[in-house]
């Protein structure tokens, strides 16, 4: 279930992330560093549970 509710949480994530950048192309660093540290936390707290 846990995992589940990752991967869809990161389906999601990736699906914002997209629209955001194709709306607002010059913010794609941001973006992308958000969401890579939003997986980070995900996958720490998928490897601790």
């Amino acid at each position: 279930m846990v995992i589940f509710a990752n991967a869809l949480l990161m389906a999601i994530l990736s699906l914002i992330a997209g629209v955001l950048i194709l709306i607002f192309p010059k913010t794609l660093n941001y973006i992308v560093g958000i969401y890579l540290v939003i997986i980070g936390i995900l996958g720490i707290f998928r490897s601790l549970s």
